[in-house]
């Protein structure tokens, strides 16, 4: 929970200031967007999602929940969202993915070097996507808070591809596969600690992963990943994506699935 001298401020939009920090490090530190209430009513419904997980399967690798679950795009849709994000994406927006990643206490598993861009290969044309982080529980080093490269999005790891990655060499990491460790600069990484409630936002191609969590502290974040209606989505599977605001601009090539009402 947040600290007890925490009063809870939140915000509506990035600065430009922000923004350029964005573009130019592939990372940001953000402030609140959602209120405490609503940040307790996140926390439970993970908690009831995390208990109902069957035998077997990890925290970390709770993907696409909104698929089965729309009362979260309460949070994945919220105007005050999406205001932040037209800054970075433009006006037309579309819901890209989402994911929880909760590292249980003592036992919280590796998030190997890598970037997000490469795991998705040619399914997105251009590669524009901003992830929010948001800390469903405090993150902090401690409990294996994410970690980026900063710049790195300008450089290596745009051109960076699948097959020169290598083994993790562990089992208890949520990638088998990693950037390998002669084209990482770990004097740039930067340790983006959070409290519940706050954000950090990420380029596609910045470096980023994360410590195993040994302490007796949980560390859950939803991941909240959002790209310009221009870029042109190729399906795998039955994956679907939202347009949450403005409009299409691929000359009707994507196709978007209905936002769930919220009542």
């Amino acid at each position: 929970m947040a600290s007890g001298n925490d009063s809870w401020e939140t915000v509506r939009h990035a600065t430009p200031e922000q923004v350029a920090f964005y573009r130019e490090q592939g990372y940001l530190k953000f402030g609140r967007i959602f209120t405490r209430a609503e940040m307790d009513a996140l926390r439970e419904r993970v908690d009831g999602m995390i208990a109902a997980l069957p035998p077997g399967k990890r925290p970390e690798g709770m993907d696409v929940p909104h698929f089965q679950d729309p009362w979260l795009f309460r949070y994945l849709a919220d105007p005050r969202v999406l205001d932040v994000v037209e800054a970075f994406a433009g006006p037309d927006i579309v819901l890209w993915s989402s994911h929880f990643i909760a590292k249980p206490r003592g036992d919280g598993w590796v998030v190997p070097w890598h970037t997000d861009g490469t795991y998705w290969g040619n399914r997105l044309e251009p590669m524009n996507v901003i992830t929010l982080w948001l800390a469903v529980d405090r993150s902090c080093a401690e409990n294996g808070c994410m970690r980026v490269i900063s710049g790195s999005h300008r450089q290596v790891a745009a051109t960076l591809a699948m097959e020169k990655y290598e083994d993790v060499g562990q089992k208890e990491s949520v990638f088998s596969k990693k950037i390998p460790g002669h084209l990482i600069d770990e004097s740039k990484a930067v340790d983006l600690e959070l409290e519940v409630g706050e954000f950090h936002f990420h380029d596609v191609w910045t470096i980023h992963g994360s410590s195993p969590n040994t302490s007796d502290l949980r560390r859950c974040g939803y991941t909240m990943r959002y790209m310009s209606a221009s870029v042109l989505h190729r399906p795998r599977g039955n994956h679907q994506i939202y347009l949450l605001r403005g409009r299409d601009r691929t000359d009707g090539q994507n196709v978007y699935a209905p936002v769930p009402e919220m009542s």
